[in-house]
């Protein structure tokens, strides 16, 4: 299967003075008057049939494969407008729509990104790849309500989509370093007993993830160290009440300040590791991925591919960012009748949701890793990863923060153990600079552990490892909510004879 990665120009990544080319310009070529000419297509202009031969064909046999799935984008349109009370079938073929249009724009970002120098165009690569995942997550933030926001006010947990967004979160991370990664040492160790990759690409990113995966597990450790500090009395009438000094409300203000203040620091640690690899060491990255490209099983086969031009990789951005967040819409428009229908809130947004939404990146890191691209495919696991936890995750915030929503970084404690542990185990994994089949399948069991965990773990409104909601929804100085079902168990142990 021919690769999708990035390509530059021939001299190797020095310049014509043999010095190391770590000043390399990191703008796309056809911005600098020129176009490498592996990403060359030949041609200018829109050409509609060979747009359309060219987005078949895409970057390898997986991807014409979920091609075939096109039909399905047409039909999920129609069902969301014809059948608006079938929710899980709207739910259903917009979830299965989502494969081909997030393949068109990872395709199309690939076909960008060869158009830039290497190490730059793999992180504008890896991006394009995580497009789809901040369009999900900044519309489940704009569609989420607060309890006396929506219309049903039955249940105080209805339009609740800040436990999924952050179940979410976790589950790209997760996804990505597990399945995906597992799937790529699986895969590359069934062609070629052992693969190599530089340290380069795996002590830096897993660095960079376990630093991510302690800035996320602070706001739940503090809330799970103070929340039994909170201060609760009874009053005459027999009413759990809330002292003014430091009450879950107090508490839940301060988890949200802290989550804004790391949001902002950890995307600052991201701005520093794209610095990173544009200049500090941008001369490695160039090696290993040009020394990468010499390796690859494929490299003729993928030379002689068709390209978009410049103006038909634009449209096929336009069209694929289009329909994806259409989809999306429509996905999260149906969640809550979908978990009504017995899918958990956890497994929804730590299973389903990652795994549609990095479709198109873990395709390409398989048909790399398979190639014997190992470095590429490895940059292709952990970028995202980095990037989900160092900027999607605290970008959501920040967007909550402007519209008044009150996302944090608050996961429950199950969840974030799983990340921190899944970031150890593939630590160790990358330890020793190579991988093989049988490390892959241990990393894919893994992560089908976790889903069947998260299939039983209760929904935020049965039970929570992090945090009191059952008891109290809300409290402040002068008020307090106390749950429907526990008031009228009070009103009955007060008044016994009525």
């Amino acid at each position: 299967m021919p690769t999708s990665h990035t390509h530059a120009s021939t001299d190797g990544g020095h310049n014509l003075h043999g010095q190391d080319d770590e000043s390399t310009a990191l703008l796309p070529s056809f911005l600098r008057g020129e176009v490498e000419h592996e990403g060359e297509s030949g041609r200018h202009g829109f050409h509609p049939r060979h747009f359309i031969s060219v987005t078949y064909k895409s970057s390898n046999i997986v991807s014409q494969y979920v091609n075939l799935l096109w039909p399905i984008v047409p039909l999920a349109f129609i069902f969301r407008y014809v059948l608006p009370n079938h929710p899980l079938l709207i739910f259903g073929f917009a979830y299965i729509a989502m494969i081909p249009s997030a393949n068109l724009l990872g395709f199309a970002g690939q076909e960008f990104a060869k158009k830039m120098p290497k190490v730059a165009g793999t992180l504008i690569e890896t991006m394009f790849g995580s497009l789809v995942e901040i369009i999900l997550f900044i519309v489940l933030i704009v569609q989420h309500r607060e309890p006396g926001e929506g219309e049903d006010e039955g249940n105080g947990d209805e339009g609740n989509l800040i436990p999924i967004i952050q179940a979410a979160i976790l589950g790209s991370i997760l996804t990505n370093l597990l399945l995906c990664l597992g799937l790529c040492f699986f895969v590359g160790g069934l062609r070629k007993t052992t693969q190599k990759f530089h340290s380069a690409i795996s002590e830096t990113g897993n660095g960079l993830l376990l630093v991510a995966a302690f800035g996320l597990l602070i706001p739940s450790a503090f809330y799970s160290a103070l929340k039994g500090e909170t201060t609760l009395e009874k009053s005459r009438l027999g009413f759990v009440i809330l002292k003014d000094k430091f009450t879950p409300d107090a508490l839940q203000r301060d988890i949200l300040k802290i989550s804004q203040v790391t949001s902002i620091v950890l995307i600052i640690a991201f701005g520093c590791y794209l610095l990173y690899n544009a200049k500090s060491q941008h001369g490695v990255f160039h090696e290993v991925i040009e020394t990468d490209e010499h390796r690859d099983l494929d490299r003729e086969e993928d030379q002689a591919r068709m390209r978009y031009t410049g103006t038909e990789t634009t449209v096929a951005l336009i069209i694929s960012l289009t329909l994806a967040t259409l989809l999306l819409i429509y996905l999260v428009e149906q969640i809550e009748a979908v978990v009504h229908m017995g899918v958990p809130d956890q497994f929804l947004g730590l299973i389903l949701l990652p795994l549609v939404e990095k479709a198109a990146e873990h395709l390409t890191a398989i048909d790399e890793a398979y190639d014997g691209v190992i470095n590429v495919a490895l940059f292709h696991c952990l970028g995202p990863s980095i990037q989900t936890a160092l900027f999607n995750g605290p970008l959501v915030v920040i967007v909550g923060w402007i519209l008044g929503k009150p996302m944090d970084l608050n996961f429950e404690i199950f969840m974030i153990v799983l990340v921190v542990l899944g970031i150890l185990v593939v630590g160790n994994f990358l330890r020793d600079g190579e991988s093989n089949w049988l490390e892959g399948a241990l990393l894919v069991i893994v992560y089908v552990i976790i889903a069947i965990a998260s299939w039983y773990y209760p929904n935020p409104d049965v039970a929570t490892s992090n945090g009191i909601e059952g008891l109290v929804a809300s409290a402040g100085p002068n008020k307090v909510t106390i749950d429907k079902a526990l008031l009228k168990d009070l009103l009955i142990m007060a008044n016994p004879d009525k």
